[in-house]
């Protein structure tokens, strides 16, 4: 079953409506549906810090930034912001061209 395609100008989805829209779509009860979501999402933290892939809709990746000089900008003083760990998605080649099609 296909998805109605949202508009740019719609409100994004609740979880409530993601599980009801799911459920409807494979036939399992909203409750199935929310424990799949929720034990993906703690999947996905748990595999994070080595790399986790939703298949055809991207990844998540730690990575180290480096530190680097920036500037307050109420005193426009030179600051040193420290080097981090973030966790970054990168969304695959498959999602971008679902979405925005080369033209």
């Amino acid at each position: 079953m296909a998805f109605k395609k949202a508009k740019a100008d719609d409100k994004p989805m609740t979880k409530t409506q993601t599980v009801a829209a799911i459920a409807e779509a494979v036939g399992l009860t909203k409750k199935d549906v929310a424990a799949v979501l929720d034990q993906v999402v703690a999947l996905a933290y748990a595999q994070a810090p080595a790399g986790f892939t939703v298949p055809g809709l991207g990844k998540l990746k730690l990575v180290q930034r480096k530190a680097r000089k920036g500037r307050n900008p109420a005193t426009g003083a030179e600051i040193t912001i420290p080097a981090k760990k973030v966790l970054k998605f990168v969304v695959a080649k498959a999602a971008k061209d679902a979405v925005c099609p080369k033209k």
